[in-house]
């Protein structure tokens, strides 16, 4: 069988039939054009273009079009060929002349087969984005008589990647500029640990932690931190990203360790999202005390190669409670602890110990004189300087607690009638220090001691302390009197 030859009616047909845009344009003006400048010395063709806009107008006007097929005239809105090129100013226009730029480099450079991306117009005003694949005929080489030019439309392909350039663009901001601390992080070497350690047969891993605690610090180690946002630089002072990743063992220490295990137990139990309190620190060694929220993004379950980690600051809220605490406990005038802390105390060693258990009964001596002779002021800096020594006097386990308006209480468990007299003899040293730092009125306490070897004993000895400090009270008020009367 002899091949088939195609005529040129069959050429014809296929050119005006071809499903792209197809343009059979002449460029030999343009080839003078270049010719002449070359002879005026132009060696840079962008420079030259870049002298003076009209340059540039005098390329696109010796370009000249001989022939366009059925697809080139629905593309562009055209009724018929002359119509288009009666109006290729309105085709050939705006940001497309940066484009031609880029063409007329190319064929100055003796490239007679390239390809660009541009923009056109349709006549009704439409925008095209076009890729424009260009080839000079062969025969044609030397005076571009015959060159054929290609148009695919790729609006919509472009119009998809500027929408997902838009949407990349917004998803980075709201990572960037969220207003709590973001963190993308791969788990995946830690996934495989932990697989690791089931394929071992291990299947009570608080156990295995218990035994293994060095497991957590490798697992610890082999976190990738992918990405952090601004939020995350302020929160832990920062200057940049790099400065925060090469610096997390400041960041994360401390009693990060145990939490961090508490974290590989939910892991292991197969909770991948998670929140709990947690303590990191700041590149200047502060607590940042964070409401942390984990979790592995549904398309990585299978490997845990992207983890989200969101982390409010609430070390004001944590300072808050603490103070709340505090003042549920303590004393506001003295700072010794109150009388809810000391009823809870005295409950707790009523049951538990430890024995002996011993107690001083305290009383500020002349409180009531002073507050009306000097007012009040004056007795509430007596009895801040009575806080100041019991603070100094007693140490843990022992505690003391201002159990009423000028009554205060030293709890002191574990200690005999031995320990507690070395207790009071120590206060006693103490208000003399006192006395001598300040001036005018002169501190006084009166202090009883009891001990006792059971709960059973307690209130029995809480009411022998009492009685014996209302006896130590009653000689300094009769001595009192005797020396107003000397």
């Amino acid at each position: 069988m002899q091949p088939y030859v195609a005529s040129g009616a069959d050429f014809e047909h296929m050119f005006n039939l071809a499903p792209v845009s197809l343009w059979l344009e002449d460029y030999s003006a343009l080839k003078s054009l270049f010719r002449r400048w070359r002879e005026q010395g132009v060696e840079d063709i962008r420079a030259h273009l870049c002298t003076d806009p009209a340059l540039l107008v005098q390329c696109s006007a010796s370009l000249r079009v001989l022939q366009v097929n059925q697809r080139t005239l629905a593309l562009f809105a055209a009724s018929d060929q002359a119509a288009l090129v009666a109006q290729l100013d309105r085709v050939f226009r705006d940001d497309m002349h940066v484009s031609l730029v880029r063409e007329l480099v190319q064929l100055w450079e003796g490239r007679l087969e390239f390809t660009n991306e541009t923009v056109n117009y349709t006549l009704d005003g439409r925008r095209l984005d076009v890729r424009v694949s260009v080839r000079v005929l062969p025969g044609h080489e030397e005076d571009w008589s015959r060159v054929l030019v290609s148009l695919e439309d790729i609006t919509q392909q472009m119009r998809d990647a500027r929408e997902l350039r838009r949407s990349e663009h917004y998803a980075r901001d709201l990572f960037e500029h969220s207003p709590v601390s973001l963190w993308v992080e791969d788990f995946s070497c830690i996934k495989r640990l932990l697989d690791g350690v089931r394929a071992q047969g291990i299947s009570d891993f608080k156990t295995f932690l218990k035994v293994h605690p060095e497991f957590v610090s490798r697992c610890m180690q082999e976190i990738r931190v992918i990405d952090v946002n601004q939020q995350t630089l302020e929160m832990f002072g920062a200057g940049s990203k790099e400065h925060l990743l090469n610096n997390l063992s400041h960041v994360f220490r401390g009693e990060m360790t145990e939490s961090f295990a508490e974290q590989l137990q939910d892991l292991w139990d197969g909770k991948t999202v998670q929140q709990r309190e947690v303590t990191n620190y700041s590149l200047s060694g502060d607590a940042v005390h964070i409401h942390m929220q984990f979790s592995v993004l549904g398309s990585h379950l299978e490997d845990w190669s992207l983890v989200l980690l969101s982390l409010v600051d609430i070390t004001a809220r944590k300072k808050a409670e603490a103070y709340l605490e505090y003042l549920g406990k303590h004393d506001v005038l003295t700072q010794l602890r109150n009388r809810a802390f000391y009823a809870e105390e005295l409950n707790r060693l009523s049951r538990k110990g430890p024995w002996p258990f011993a107690v001083i009964a305290i009383d500020l001596n002349g409180l009531k004189a002073i507050n009306d002779e000097q007012g009040h002021a004056a007795g509430d800096a007596m009895l801040r300087r009575a806080g100041e020594v019991l603070a100094k006097a007693v140490d843990a386990p022992a505690c003391a607690a201002r159990v009423g308006g000028d009554e205060f209480a030293v709890l002191l468990p574990g200690a005999d009638e031995r320990g507690a007299l070395a207790v009071r003899d120590r206060i006693q040293s103490l208000v003399e220090l006192n006395n001598q730092f300040y001036s005018g009125q002169p501190l006084g306490l009166a202090m009883g001691i009891a001990c006792c070897q059971s709960g059973e004993g307690v209130e029995s000895a809480l009411h022998k302390a009492d009685q014996a400090m209302y006896e130590e009270k009653k000689r300094y008020y009769l001595q009192m009197g005797l020396e107003r009367r000397r």
